[in-house]
């Protein structure tokens, strides 16, 4: 990933709640020679010697886990808030541009079936249901029959994390000013992530004075 030096973000505390967060991601690899991208959940595990990996599950009919035996290595892309800057905010005439946060995880990925598969399946579920569901559902409730259909139909996929990119890119590069207004007028904007990415804007601006 291209970053400049002052949207480098290379806080792993940061980074690692950003993919934590943002957990949906678009997991890419290459296959005899072409480019292949599936949309997808990973989890991100951090084991006691820090070492970084990614759980995740692809459907057992799509093609693109086959090409791991060959080429293993993948490029995981999480995409954090995100949203438009008008120059128009600025205190000098200049172009529009995008704030974003966004992660890229290289790593070699390698696949998981039978019981560990499961157990993965079991922490995604409880996750997600815990987070979200006003009553959530527990994997055992969930009738077996259909949770052995679900496992024939799906390949597990562990990633071992061998790089990792992250970028900020908040209007450091700004005067105070402009800075401000970027700020004050996001949070008017009612639309893409305006509102988060101002408080993000913030932050920054809170951590360095």
């Amino acid at each position: 990933m291209y970053i400049p030096k002052h949207f480098e973000e290379k806080d792993l505390f940061e980074i690692a709640s950003l993919v934590k967060e943002f957990g949906f991601t678009t997991l890419i690899s290459v296959a005899d020679g072409q480019p292949r991208a599936t949309h997808m959940p990973l989890e991100l595990i951090i084991d006691k010697e820090g070492l970084w990996k990614l759980h995740g599950h692809i459907a057992r009919a799509n093609p693109q886990w086959r090409g791991f035996e060959k080429q293993p290595d993948v490029l995981a892309v999480f995409m954090g808030p995100h949203s438009y800057v008008s120059p128009s905010w600025y205190d000098h005439k200049n172009v529009p541009t995008w704030n974003y946060k966004a992660v890229h995880l290289s790593g070699r990925a390698s696949l998981i079936e039978g019981e560990a598969l499961e157990a993965m399946l079991r922490e995604l579920m409880h996750r997600y249901e815990s987070e979200h569901a006003e009553k959530p559902l527990c994997f055992d409730e969930v009738p077996k029959e259909i949770i052995d259909m679900d496992l024939r139909g799906l390949i597990g996929i562990e990633i071992v994390v061998s790089k990792i990119e992250a970028a900020s890119k908040l209007s450091q590069n700004r005067n105070e000013a402009s800075y401000d207004s970027i700020v004050e007028n996001l949070k008017k904007m009612d639309a893409y992530d305006s509102r988060r990415v101002a408080e993000e804007m913030e932050n920054v601006k809170r951590k360095s004075s």
